[in-house]
């Protein structure tokens, strides 16, 4: 797995991590990243996918309801999330790599109330690594690296490398979260996590 430390402490732009990497490299990386969170799955019940963790610091601005900005997210909350955040940047990184500009965000995201079961989760996972996986087979041989955009006021500009490298730097920092969710549902029902 990469690590994403000195992009996040802003010592280095997504696009110098990302440029180093190479199509076989992403698709190995993507892999990874899925099965990581598969394999969160492991030992855990239904009952588990919609547990609501105590979470002090929940707060989602972007909420689409505003009732929703200080829920604490379950652990299918979380994948629908990070899905829906992987496949996105996989999409525009693919329209970038074939010189396509920037021209809006193609964002779905599962509906989570929709994430109860291991089985829901787990679907959606394979379906979003077979998204992200079949992105790559669109890119050119020679991708347009020159084609990118500031794709929010942090990330810094970037090309097809840099925007789906951030969707496995989303993954990261929603792996902590869901094993912090599985450890604290397992608890709850008197699991060993």
């Amino acid at each position: 797995m990469l690590d994403f430390t000195s992009v996040k402490r802003g010592e280095v732009s997504m696009n110098d991590l990302a440029a180093r990497l190479d199509m076989s490299q992403l698709r190995d990386l993507t892999e990874k990243s899925v099965s990581a969170m598969l394999d969160l799955l492991d030992g855990m019940a239904d009952a588990d996918v919609p547990f609501v963790p105590a979470d002090p610091s929940a707060r989602d601005e972007a909420s689409a309801d505003p009732s929703e900005t200080g829920l604490a997210w379950t652990f299918g909350h979380v994948v629908a999330h990070t899905t829906a955040s992987g496949d996105e940047y996989a999409a525009v990184a693919a329209e970038f790599a074939r010189g396509v500009p920037f021209h809006g965000r193609p964002r779905y995201e599962t509906p989570w109330p929709s994430m109860t079961t291991l089985a829901r989760c787990r679907q959606r996972l394979v379906e979003s690594r077979r998204i992200r996986l079949a992105s790559l087979e669109m890119w050119p041989d020679e991708p347009h690296l020159d084609i990118g955009t500031a794709y929010w006021s942090t990330s810094g500009w970037v090309n097809a490398k840099g925007i789906f490298t951030w969707g496995l730097a989303h993954d990261a920092d929603h792996q902590r979260q869901l094993g912090g969710i599985r450890a604290q549902a397992l608890t709850a029902r008197g699991e060993v996590s």
